[in-house]
């Protein structure tokens, strides 16, 4: 059924329609369309769930924690600061092998204090275990809710799964998406039926202590598995096309790569923008496409370094920095191509706080990238400089 929606209500019918036993969440902008609309519809008693009023974010992840423990599906959506409080416990999650999906709407954090869009949130989080799926639209977002639960709880993965939306960009806007029927996701994502769940009749005790002699060992584990990952995402996006008729994506989406010599690398809302702006150059006669960064973890560097092999430069969009390092996704694709393709990345940092992404912002990038920079911030204004 098509639905003219606003893009946190369809990821709340999402949801709702993945039956989750448990909610538990901690209003935060702009992340609160997507919790209130859920509480309404719990309130409504159209889902069967307990919906949980927590203190803060650390408490939400925590009543997720418990619940997944206990057997149930759970879910959470979070942002920015709220999503940084939640740190200890998704590390706690992602240690325990707990299946569990939480929407991380993805805005600035600070200070200064913004609320506006960019990346830093989720990709500060990158290393605690959880895989991070991030979408470009409004559909994306629906699909990949209904993909992660089914993620999450496959037997091979029992890792937590992020989906990482555009704050305000996709969660605000209204777009027409195709939202299935209660039937179709219940025959494409079946009842959670946990491996492993406490019990008082057969206890046992999940993220207790262990010293030095095993917890590298329990770390190389959770590694290895959480790359192994990235089949059963393939999968999964497959298992999805079957069900509902539309292609969800790979790891990562190509666009107009197969004979280009520049390609311009990016996750989330952005990417349409730089396919508009490919498809602006290709008239021209460049030859440039477009790399979607679609799974960042696992990070899927065997694709990216066979997708980019035949270009001649690639420029990384990063919407996000690791202070005094460099732009997170260009380092690990240097690290990913080294001694494997010579292909020189550049790194273009924009779009921080809410800055917008203009068509003149990715010509600045290009033409400083073409011209042998190769880690720069575009978009900067230079009154604001002088001012400061």
């Amino acid at each position: 059924m098509r639905k003219m929606i606003e893009g946190s209500r369809a990821v709340a019918e999402a949801v709702a329609l993945c039956r989750p036993d448990v909610i538990s969440a901690y209003p935060i902008t702009p992340q609160t369309h997507i919790v209130e609309e859920l509480s309404q519809i719990v309130a409504d008693g159209e889902l069967d769930a307990e919906y949980v009023r927590v203190e803060s974010e650390h408490s939400a992840a925590s009543v997720c924690l418990g619940a997944v423990v206990a057997g149930s599906r759970a879910y959470s959506a979070t942002t920015s600061q709220g999503m940084l409080l939640m740190v200890e416990v998704l590390y706690n999650i992602a240690g325990m092998r707990l299946p569990l999906v939480i929407t991380g709407v993805n805005r600035a954090v600070s200070a200064p204090l913004s609320i506006w869009n960019d990346q830093q949130d989720t990709m500060a989080i990158r290393d605690t275990g959880w895989l991070q799926l991030y979408a470009e639209n409004s559909q994306e977002c629906l699909d990949m809710h209904l993909q992660a639960y089914k993620i999450s709880e496959d037997d091979r993965v029992l890792l937590p799964v992020m989906v990482c939306m555009d704050g305000f960009i996709l969660t605000h806007t209204y777009e027409s998406v195709d939202m299935p029927t209660q039937e179709q996701v219940d025959a494409f994502l079946p009842r959670y039926n946990p491996l492993y769940k406490l019990d008082p009749a057969d206890p046992y005790t999940l993220g207790g202590y262990i010293g030095p002699e095993k917890y590298q060992e329990v770390r190389y584990v959770l590694q290895q598995d959480c790359l192994a990952a990235k089949e059963v995402v393939k999968e999964v996006a497959r298992d999805f096309q079957k069900a509902f008729g539309r292609w969800a994506g790979d790891v990562i989406e190509p666009y107009q790569c197969d004979d280009a010599e520049v390609i311009l690398i990016g996750m989330g809302s952005v990417v349409g923008t730089l396919k508009d702006w490919a498809d602006r150059r290709r008239a021209g006669g460049e030859k440039v496409g477009v790399l979607k960064l679609r799974c960042y973890r696992p990070f899927p560097a065997d694709e990216l370094v066979a997708a980019v092999s035949g270009a001649k430069q690639v420029i990384v969009l990063e919407k996000a920095v690791s202070v005094g390092g460099y732009g997170i996704v260009a380092a690990e694709l240097r690290a990913a191509l080294h001694g494997r393709v010579a292909v020189p990345v550049a790194c273009a940092v924009a779009g921080l706080g809410g800055r917008d992404i203009t068509m003149g912002t990715v010509d600045e990038m290009y033409d400083r990238a073409r011209a042998g920079e190769s880690d720069f911030f575009a978009g900067l204004r230079a009154e604001v400089l002088e001012e400061g």
